[in-house]
């Protein structure tokens, strides 16, 4: 039995994506989850400042005495994991790999593909863990630069026609060239489901990095005997580093919950 939290981290508000499915598994675990909303968005930045943000974020979290953390943000995985991932004593979890294995599996004709952040897309992360998993796999990479600020910016709605607009301008090259399959390379974009969706139709499957993680996560935790064993009753705290009510308003959509009381901000 180990009663310490488990830590989350992501640029801004995506990761809680990543936190409402790990709760939905191990409903009796602590989190505790930090979003760096006074700098989102990460997918613009320089690898170096990617860098430095990352080890700002992990350093707060592992001062509560948290015995795993997911690093649910694609970007800081595809950049700066490497950094992060022999630095502490406990389990340290990435997105991309975990998503890669998900997508590979579900792939019928070996089309896979990757939507994600300038930074992401650029550090072709996806396309190396795909390949390493198949040399018969096609990979075709978009960056989607603008769908951080529509989900932080509440425009996720299937029929909003901007969203839908600019949806369509980014898939199009990738709705031609026939996958089945498509990553959503940022844990942002699982608010972008029925926009997503609506482009691509049906027949494309849609693997949710953040979602996958979670559940690898709750495995992996239930392998090593580092859960709490309560069945039920986690607690969830919340840190931030901008405006507390915006992140309230936007986090209970998030999570379909309210969060109200439960937030703090702060400053890494």
């Amino acid at each position: 039995m180990d009663i310490r939290p488990v830590g989350v981290f992501d640029s801004g508000l995506g990761g809680l994506t990543t936190v409402k499915k790990l709760a939905e598994y191990l409903p009796g675990e602590d989190i505790i989850y930090l979003g760096d909303t006074g700098r989102v968005p990460y997918g613009s930045r320089s690898g170096e400042t990617i860098i430095k943000y990352a080890n700002q974020d992990a350093a707060f979290l592992a001062q509560f005495d948290i015995k795993a953390m997911i690093v649910a943000c694609n970007t800081v995985c595809s950049t700066a994991f490497h950094v992060l991932e022999n630095v502490y004593d406990f389990p340290v979890f990435e997105v991309i790999n975990i998503s890669a294995k998900a997508a590979a599996s579900c792939s019928e004709n070996n089309k896979i593909g990757v939507i994600g952040t300038n930074a992401t897309i650029r550090s072709g992360a996806y396309e190396k863990a795909l390949k390493e998993i198949s040399s018969k796999l096609c990979v075709l990479s978009i960056a989607c630069p603008l769908f951080v600020p529509m989900v932080e910016y509440d425009r996720t709605d299937g029929n909003d026609i901007a969203a839908l607009t600019i949806a369509g301008d980014y898939l199009k090259e990738l709705k031609e060239s026939g996958i089945d399959t498509l990553i959503l390379g940022c844990t942002h974009y699982p608010l972008l489901r029925g926009v997503i969706s609506k482009i691509m139709g049906n027949d494309v499957s849609l693997i949710d990095s953040g979602a996958q993680t979670a559940l690898h996560v709750a495995n992996v935790l239930k392998e090593r005997n580092l859960l709490s064993e309560k069945k039920t009753g986690g607690s969830k705290r919340y840190y931030i580093t901008d405006n507390v009510v915006d992140f309230e308003k936007l986090a209970s959509r998030f999570l379909d919950s309210p969060v109200d009381g439960l937030v703090e901000q702060v400053t890494l």
